[in-house]
C-alpha cells in the first residue's frame, strides 16, 4: 500500500509546531499507511524572526539549518510555492534552481505566515525586514559612528549618532533597546560620549501597546528609559530624506538612519495559490483549520483566518498563538483521520493577557489572568524570552 504525504508549506513557529504535533499524534501511521512528511519553504532553514532585532546591533546567526532543529525523519524542499489544486491534490512550486516543479499530497498544511508590512519607497530608510536588512541597518548605524569620530560640527556628530525607529509595536521596542545599548558600547569603544547616542522610538499612538495594564505600561516606559530610548507618542514619522525625519504635524528628526518597524500582514504569496481568501488576504478556515471548499488541507498561523467561535474574535498575529494552534491541528488532524469529532480553535490567550518583552540581555515580563496583574522586570524575563524563542524554534540543547 502507498504511503500517504503530508505537506507542510512554510517551515516558520507554526509550519515547525503543526509537523511536530501531526507526527506525534499519528506516530507516523495513518489507516495502516505510513505517513511520509515533507516540509516546503523558500529558505534554506528556519528563519527566527522573533530574533530579528538581534542582527541589527550584534552579529548574530538567525537563520538555523533544518538538522540542527529537534524535528526529524522529515524531508525538506526549498522552494516557493505558486499554487494548490485541491482537485487533483497537487502543488505546484519553484524550486531553488528556478525549475518548475509538482508535488502530490493527501494531506497538506499551509502556514506560511506573514511578512513585514513596508513603507512606501519614497518615504527612505531601512525596514527591518528579513536577516539581510538587519545586517545591513548594523553595517549603517557603526559606519555613522566612525564618521562621528572625526565630525568637528557637534549638531553633525549629534545626527549620525541619532537613530529612530518607526513603529512602536513589541518589534520596535525591542528593536530600539537593542540599538540603544548596543550604540552606547560602540561609542564608549570609539571615544565617543555614549550620552550623545540617541535613539528615539516614534509611536503614532498615545501610549504603548494599548492593550496591556497601566502598571506593566509603567514599568515598560522605565525600563526603556534605563536602555537609553526616548520614546515619542502620538509622533508618526511619515518620511526619512536627507537625515531627516519628517513627523506628522510638520516637526522634523535629524537623524543619521531611520528604521521602519511597521507590524505583520499575511503573505502576499497566498494570493496566487488559489486559495479562498478574506478580504484582508487571510485563508478562508473552519473552526478546526479547515480550508473552504478544499478537501485535506488546513491552515494555521499568521495567514489563517482563524475566529473564535465562542466571542467572534479573530486570533492575534503572534508566536505563541500559532503554536497552540499547531498543537491542536495535531489532534484535529488524527480525529479527521479516524472520522471522529474533532477539537474546534479556542483563543490561548482567552482567559489570559501576557507579554515577555526583550530589552538587550534582560526583559520585562506580564501576565495578567483571574484577578492578577503581575509584572517582573531584569535578567529574569530576558531568559524566559530567550526560553520561549528556543522552544517555539525547537533548537536542539547544545
Amino acid at each position: 500500500m502507498n504511503d500517504l504525504t503530508c505537506v507542510i508549506i512554510g517551515g516558520g513557529y507554526a509550519g515547525l509546531q503543526a509537523l511536530k504535533a501531526i507526527k506525534e499524534k499519528t506516530r507516523g501511521i495513518a489507516n495502516g499507511r505510513r505517513i511520509r512528511f515533507v516540509l516546503i519553504d523558500k529558505q534554506p532553514g528556519h528563519l527566527r524572526k522573533l530574533r530579528m532585532f538581534r542582527p541589527t546591533a550584534v552579529e548574530e546567526e538567525i537563520m538555523i539549518p533544518w538538522n540542527h532543529l529537534v524535528l526529524k525523519d522529515f524531508e525538506f524542499l526549498q522552494g516557493t510555492v505558486a499554487s494548490v489544486d485541491s482537485g487533483e491534490q497537487r502543488i505546484r512550486y519553484t524550486d531553488v534552481n528556478g525549475i518548475d516543479a509538482r508535488i502530490r499530497y493527501d494531506l497538506l498544511v499551509v502556514a506560511v505566515g506573514s511578512v513585514v508590512r513596508l513603507p512606501d519607497p519614497d518615504q527612505g530608510g531601512i525596514a527591518l525586514t528579513d536577516p539581510q536588512a538587519a545586517a545591513d541597518i548594523r553595517e549603517h548605524w557603526r559606519a555613522n559612528l566612525r564618521k562621528a569620530t572625526d565630525e568637528t560640527n557637534p549638531e553633525e556628530r549629534k545626527r549620525l549618532m541619532t537613530i529612530a525607529v518607526a513603529g512602536a509595536g513589541i518589534s520596535g521596542i525591542e528593536t530600539s533597546a537593542e540599538l540603544a545599548l548596543a550604540m552606547r558600547k560602540e561609542a564608549t569603544t570609539l571615544g565617543l560620549n555614549p550620552s550623545d547616542a540617541s535613539v528615539y522610538l516614534l509611536n503614532a499612538k498615545e501610549r504603548l501597546l494599548p492593550d496591556v495594564s497601566e502598571k506593566f505600561r509603567r514599568k515598560l516606559d522605565q525600563q526603556l528609559i534605563e536602555c537609553g530610548v526616548t520614546v515619542l507618542h502620538n509622533s508618526k514619522a511619515l518620511r526619512e530624506e536627507a537625515g531627516a525625519v519628517t513627523l506628522r504635524g510638520g516637526d522634523c528628526l535629524a537623524v543619521g538612519l531611520c528604521i521602519w518597524t511597521l507590524g505583520l500582514i499575511p503573505n502576499p504569496g497566498l494570493r496566487g495559490m488559489g486559495l479562498p481568501l478574506t478580504p484582508d488576504g487571510k485563508v478562508l478556515v473552519d473552526e478546526c483549520y479547515r480550508v473552504q471548499g478544499m478537501l485535506n488541507v488546513y491552515c494555521i498561523g499568521d495567514c489563517a483566518g482563524i475566529v473564535d467561535p465562542r466571542d467572534g474574535r479573530a486570533t492575534q498575529m503572534t508566536c505563541f498563538e500559532a503554536g497552540e494552534q499547531g498543537l491542536r491541528l495535531g489532534k484535529i488532524v488524527m480525529a479527521d483521520l479516524e472520522g471522529r469529532p474533532a477539537p474546534s480553535h479556542h483563543s490561548a490567550k482567552s482567559n489570559m493577557d501576557a507579554f515577555t518583552i526583550a530589552l538587550g540581555q534582560k526583559g520585562v515580563f506580564w501576565i495578567r489572568t483571574w484577578g492578577l496583574d503581575m509584572v517582573m522586570t531584569g535578567k529574569i524575563p530576558g531568559r524566559i524570552k530567550k526560553l520561549v524563542e528556543d522552544t517555539a524554534s525547537m533548537l536542539r540543547s547544545k
